[in-house]
């Protein structure tokens, strides 16, 4: 359970890099969107796990492994966003957020059962 503070912060995380991925995302990732769709932050506010979630790529793997190895330059952007709201800027982990291909994997399977004939009901005599 995450407390407030954790939650305010990690709610200021996610929108500064959001700015970050929009304007200066494009030189490592082009033709890419990229969205955050969740930040978790440490009770002591110095680790963050970013779950991002791309658009118009063929290969997530590829565009986390490559969001990673900047890691240290979206890091330092962000810091040169946020250095009069903190102390310390969190080091940053990305994650895939995986959650959109979850919700189509599901609705795949529930258009195959409405799909499937229904057996009659039987009805009490």
């Amino acid at each position: 359970m995450e407390s407030k503070r954790q939650q305010k912060f990690a709610g200021v995380l996610q929108e500064e890099l959001a700015q970050v991925f929009q304007r200066e995302g494009g030189s490592f990732l082009p033709n890419t969107l990229v969205t955050i769709t969740r930040v978790r932050v440490s009770p002591d506010l110095a680790v963050a796990k970013v779950y991002l979630s791309f658009f118009n790529t063929n290969n997530t793997t590829l565009s986390i492994n490559t969001v990673n190895a900047h890691a240290g330059e979206i890091r330092y952007k962000l810091g040169a966003r946020i250095r009069h709201q903190v102390r310390v800027v969190p080091e940053l982990t990305f994650f895939v957020d995986d959650t959109n291909e979850y919700v189509e994997r599901m609705d795949h399977l529930f258009e195959k059962i409405a799909k499937e004939p229904r057996q009659p009901d039987e009805e009490a005599e």
